[in-house]
């Protein structure tokens, strides 16, 4: 039994869909300011938002793969 043992099957797919989301959304920001943004200071922010979203994804997405009944 995981953290999500109690939430129903369709709520459990709408969070790997909002994960699979912040996933790309990260893939799109890393590229942004790799190639369109030339100010250090911005790039910096973009770039933590866009390992935060992916870190966040990437944890939820392991916990509902591991723990999901």
């Amino acid at each position: 039994m995981g953290p999500l043992a109690h939430l129903p099957a369709l709520d459990v797919m709408w969070v790997s869909f909002y994960c699979i989301g912040f996933m790309i959304i990260s893939v799109g920001l890393i590229y942004l300011a790799r190639n369109k943004v030339s100010n250090g200071f911005l790039r910096t922010i973009v770039n933590l938002i866009a390992y935060i979203l992916f870190g966040l994804g990437t944890f939820l997405m392991v916990l509902i793969v591991a723990t999901w009944p």
